[in-house]
């Protein structure tokens, strides 16, 4: 998430406290209850995304490597009222621990609560819930420092100066919310050239990402650059901005680093992305795991950092080992 070729860091950790992993729950989990093998269901923010299926690799592996039982599930669409179901089913089968991508801060405090209840161990991965007491890790990329990035990168490709949109899917999903926060701390204490308009949401619909980006075309026909939160965001701004001819002379910086992104990038629709780690988010998910199930010492909070990928650095090996992967 930053400079060209220049890596934010790799995976930082905060200082563990100790006894957040046992002495809690019902112990009625296999592995918990009977010293044998652990069992862990994954739940996805979102089945069949770059991101979550990269994030499901790095789980599927260290699960291998330390011998734990896992299972993947996840809505079709990033939804609170999909992904419930989801996790309600997964607390009736009763994993030793669950590792999950919150949908939406409020609306899967509920869910989760009730998961807890019936002892078993909540991991927070990527995304996570307003309630502090749910979530004995939360493993997730530093969100607003991400945001930063992003603006460092775009106020760096319209050399300073004009006016720049955030394009965002929905208030109310931690991990947007903060890029978004990180974004505009930046580019206020940073960028005193750059007029930054705000942020206007597409409801992860590309339709209404290129609705958003016409407007935007013609309120302010000076527009110079554009941060679009999520692949959808930037396509639907993407597509608007070829229409208008103004494909590259509006510039723009995406999050996130799947095939369908680095296209967007190695075509032009975009100037930079912002890379994750989430191979990295899962294999720690399955370890605080394993830790809280086995009554060891959890890390409360793990953040990760990210790489700016661009044009120029994309096929250097130390960025192409951070692009995401469709599968495993």
């Amino acid at each position: 998430m930053r400079k060209a070729a220049a890596a934010l860091g790799t995976l930082m950790l905060i200082a563990a406290c100790g006894g957040q992993g046992g002495g809690q729950g019902d112990g009625q989990g296999d592995g918990a209850a009977g010293g044998g093998q652990v069992r862990v269901t994954l739940v996805q923010g979102l089945a069949g995304e770059e991101f979550y299926e990269t994030m499901a690799c790095g789980a599927k592996a260290k699960a291998k490597e330390l011998g734990v039982t896992l299972d993947v599930q996840g809505p079709q669409k990033f939804d609170p009222t999909l992904q419930t179901p989801i996790v309600n089913s997964v607390t009736a089968s009763h994993p030793d621990a669950m590792l999950v991508a919150p949908t939406d801060v409020k609306a899967m405090i509920a869910p989760l609560t009730q998961a807890k209840q019936q002892g078993i161990k909540i991991i927070l991965v990527d995304t996570v819930v307003d309630d502090p007491g749910i979530g004995l890790s939360r493993i997730s990329t530093d969100n607003v420092k991400g945001g930063a990035a992003a603006a460092r990168a775009l106020a760096e490709q319209i050399g300073g100066k004009g006016k720049v949109l955030v394009i965002s899917t929905d208030p109310g999903v931690s991990t947007v919310d903060a890029r978004i926060e990180g974004f505009g701390r930046e580019m206020k204490a940073s960028h005193p050239d750059v007029v930054d308009l705000g942020v206007q949401y597409s409801h992860n619909d590309v339709g209404e990402a290129s609705k958003i980006m016409n407007a935007a075309l013609a309120k302010d026909p000076d527009l110079a650059g554009v941060f679009a939160t999520n692949l959808n965001s930037a396509t639907g701004a993407g597509s608007a901005l070829q229409q208008a001819g103004k494909l590259g002379r509006v510039k723009m910086v995406g999050f996130d680093a799947g095939p369908a992104q680095v296209k967007q990038l190695k075509d032009g629709v975009v100037q930079a992305l912002v890379a994750q780690l989430p191979g990295e988010i899962g294999a720690k998910g399955v370890e605080q795991a394993v830790a809280a199930v086995k009554g060891r010492q959890v890390t409360p909070s793990i953040p990760t950092d990210a790489t700016i990928v661009t044009a120029r650095n994309v096929d250097q090996p130390d960025v192409r080992k951070v692009l995401y992967r469709a599968g495993c």
